[in-house]
């Protein structure tokens, strides 16, 4: 991109002649400090165009758009004319004229920007001698034209889409909006949105509203996860008890999974696409350069077409589509031929329906218990020469990439159909994390990077407690936005096999059309500039801008998009008092914050540095704008105790995503129950054996400690907990055990005891080691965690 513009700046002629070496270095010095502020400062502030443009500079005027202006179009680029004109008629309610001046590029390209080519036109062109990259556009707003060159169609399309966004209505006839130029192309020609239609249905009235939103900010994918255990949502003709019963449930879970018992609305549920539905979606997506990639899942979360056609699993059933979210030990019967002739038909009509060059089978979670116990699979991986029901999966897979092939299309697979050794045909999707990826692209595989902590858009955006129900964790704005896509362990060879970026949306707790846009708006924004923009061209504060302005586009479009992305974050440190500091990216407004648990109003105090707490406190916090309240109100319980910021010693680590610091276990703050607030130590398979010292003898009465016990997101109590104290910490008396917690949730456990002189606490928690048989994750590793141990 760099070399590109030097003609522009310095002239195009090279000077070979002996130069001084000074001033090569300084001219060099100048070069690069040119081009490296061109990359990382060159945004424009009337260009507020996301996903951020490769070159953007505006002269400061304006230049309207007026009912007597038209649009001259060469005649490959009819469709993108009508668009055009379509969104100029959302604004003002008239229609500009068309004008098809022919598809000789030449002719129209030498009249562009010249003076006197007429009054008001919106020309658009076809160029690859000029723009040069694909899906490139070179967008150029005069007085009296605004000129959009494409490398090709899409190119065109993406400009237009860059000029929709700077549309803004200075009157009811008139539209304004700034001259200068947008130089612009895709980093990623892989840049993808993920749509879970399994657990909840969405009308297609709906998913044309949101291919629209996608292409909007330049996505170009749209992958339709189109079966699950919960429903199976695309018609099949060979098969028609997949539309009369695999594509309803009985009922749905009220409330989140992780609450038990569970309960359940009694209300069936379900519906599916016809192949006429999908027709019309896939070619309303190809209109705007979208591509649809179908996802059939296999051999896992399988349990809704098991329903209609029992035989295809490994016990014959009778089994029935899911009412709740998780992973089932029923899938589909490896070893039984009559699987593989039921998924073949299933992509024979599957590839009929949809023209992208790809198809995505799955592969994820899919549990080996049942193959292990099942004669057919154990014959097949005897016959078969393979090593386990890993390589039997292997197998699986591989016999479906192979049957796409003689259909002319290739696969794509979640991350764990690399651990039965898959072709390298196919495409990964590592959503398990960054890793994952990293080793698929060393190892030589096509790689989407998709790792769910960073780009799983059903995660809660925000640690408001008002928040609706969410899958767990906490991705916000900032943190999606901070993702590369490439990284570092990579080599140039190997990160060429980055070929782009996705997001996902799993709508379990997505009931309902307004609740998936509030959880993927904005978010989607940052993904998009992830996926287009350059690495060096991202800047938070600038995105956060141009995000305010683009809040107009979402309102007339009616997206019911999160609100709350400049909301108030804290920084806590801890030791004998507690020391938090308020930020918000909101700017020119005021913090301002109670410690009572009072709702801060314009007269409570203003934030001007860190805040000292020094007792138990309520922090509320609220942003102001004047006397104006913004957004919703922070709050944020502080506990003191003795224990705060003394040494603690951990007997075992915690680990994977739970692996905090130990010093968390006395700060202070207690973890939310959504266990996302990274507050909660976790303990996989191995005791909390902490030991905690004041430091001098300190007279004790009550020591707690807050566990979790969720077993369906394989987090269970201690089987055992005890407390013990000692002067010297050779010693220890026990002075509590509980062995029963009852709730389900976090069970807060206090002992109270006769006041004793101290210096040491221990706590031993015992981990329940493997869960149980007949348990959720039955034979896995339990999760044992722990949070805020409190001693006063």
């Amino acid at each position: 991109m760099q070399t590109k513009y030097i003609g522009m700046i310095f002239g195009n002629k090279r000077n070979t002649r002996s130069q001084d070496v000074k001033f090569h270095f300084k001219l060099i010095l100048v070069l690069g400090l040119l081009f490296s502020s061109m990359a990382l400062h060159a945004q424009d502030s009337l260009f507020k165009v996301i996903p951020e443009p490769v070159y953007a500079k505006s002269t400061g005027q304006a230049m309207e758009i007026h009912p007597e202006s038209r649009i001259v179009y060469s005649e490959s680029l009819a469709a993108n004319a009508a668009l055009l004109n379509e969104a100029i008629r959302s604004y003002t309610g008239y229609l500009l004229s068309l004008n098809v001046e022919g598809d000789d590029a030449t002719a129209l390209n030498s009249d562009l920007g010249k003076a006197g080519f007429g009054k008001q036109q919106l020309v658009l062109l076809l160029d690859s001698i000029k723009v040069t990259e694909k899906s490139g556009y070179h967008l150029l707003i005069q007085k009296d034209q605004i000129s959009i060159v494409g490398h090709d169609p899409s190119g065109v399309f993406y400009g237009i889409q860059s000029l929709i966004q700077l549309l803004q209505r200075s009157d009811k006839n008139i539209l304004s909006l700034p001259q200068g130029e947008i130089r612009d192309y895709p980093r990623f020609n892989y840049r993808g949105m993920h749509l879970d239609v399994g657990r909840h249905l969405y009308t297609v009235d709906f998913l044309k509203k949101f291919i629209d939103l996608l292409s909007l900010y330049k996505f170009n994918i749209f992958h339709w996860h189109l079966t699950e255990d919960q429903g199976w949502r695309i018609e099949i003709k060979k098969y028609p008890k997949l539309q009369s019963v695999s594509a309803w449930r009985s009922g749905t879970i009220i409330g989140h999974k992780k609450e038990t018992p569970h309960t359940f609305d009694g209300k069936k549920y379900g519906g599916y696409y016809t192949q006429e539905q999908i027709k019309e979606v896939v070619a309303y997506a190809s209109s705007k350069y979208v591509n649809v990639l179908p996802e059939i899942e296999m051999p896992g979360h399988a349990l809704a077409a098991l329903t209609a056609y029992p035989e295809l699993g490994c016990t014959g059933g009778p089994y029935q589509t899911a009412q709740f979210w998780g992973v089932f030990d029923d899938v589909f019967c490896a070893g039984n031929e009559q699987v593989y002739k039921f998924m073949e038909d299933v992509l024979d009509e599957v590839v009929s329906l949809f023209p992208y060059a790809y198809v995505h089978i799955g592969g994820d979670e899919c549990p080996k218990l049942k193959w292990k116990n099942c004669p057919k699979c154990q014959q097949r991986i005897k016959t078969e020469g393979l090593k386990d029901e890993h390589e039997l999966q292997g197998y699986f897979m591989n016999r479906i990439e192979r049957y796409l092939a003689t259909k002319n299309k290739k696969a794509i697979g979640w991350d764990e159909v690399l651990e039965g050794g898959i072709s390298k045909n196919t495409t990964i999707m590592n959503w398990r994390g960054e890793q994952s990826g990293i080793a698929a692209a060393k190892a030589g595989y096509e790689v989407i990077m998709t790792p769910e902590n960073l780009l799983y858009l059903d995660y809660y955006q925000s640690l408001n407690t008002n928040e609706p129900v969410a899958a767990g964790n906490y991705t916000p704005l900032s943190k999606v936005y901070a993702y590369e896509p490439v990284p570092d362990a990579l080599s140039p060879e190997e990160a060429s096999y980055i070929k782009g970026i996705q997001a996902g949306v799993w709508t379990e707790y997505m009931g309902d059309e307004k609740h998936l846009e509030y959880m993927v708006f904005p978010r989607a924004l940052a993904v998009s500039e992830i996926g287009w923009s350059e690495k060096g061209r991202k800047d938070y504060s600038w995105f956060l801008k141009k995000l305010r302005h683009q809040e107009s586009l979402l309102k007339k479009k009616k997206v019911n998009y999160f609100p709350y992305y400049d909301e108030i974050t804290a920084n806590w440190q801890n030791g004998k008092t507690i020391t938090v500091a308020l930020n918000s990216t909101l700017p020119n407004a005021l913090i301002r914050y109670t410690t009572d648990g009072s709702k801060p109003s314009a007269t409570s105090k203003p934030y001007k540095q860190a805040i000292t707490l020094d007792r138990s406190a309520e922090l509320k916090a609220q942003l102001f704008i004047g006397k104006r309240a913004i957004g919703r109100v922070f709050n944020q319980h502080f506990q003191h105790h003795l224990g705060l910021g003394k040494e603690i010693t951990l007997a075992n680590p915690p680990a994977g995503k739970y692996s905090f610091p130990a010093k968390l276990l006395l700060n202070g703050l207690e973890g939310h129950h959504r266990f996302n607030d990274s507050q909660w130590l976790g303990f996989s398979a191995k005791d909390l054996d902490v030991i905690v010292d004041l430091g001098k003898p300190t007279s004790v009465s009550t020591i707690g400690i807050n566990v979790l016990n969720y077993h369906w997101q394989r987090m269970w109590a201690p089987k055992r907990l005890r407390f013990m104290v000692s002067v010297d910490g050779k010693i220890y008396k026990e002075i509590f055990t509980q062995e029963k917690f009852d709730l389900n949730g976090i069970n807060k456990v206090n002992a109270r005891f006769p006041t004793q002189q101290l210096r040491y606490v221990r706590v031993l928690a015992e981990n329940v080691g493997i869960i149980p048989k007949g348990e959720y994750g039955e034979g896995e590793k339990a999760w044992l965690m722990a949070d805020e141990i409190i001693i006063n």
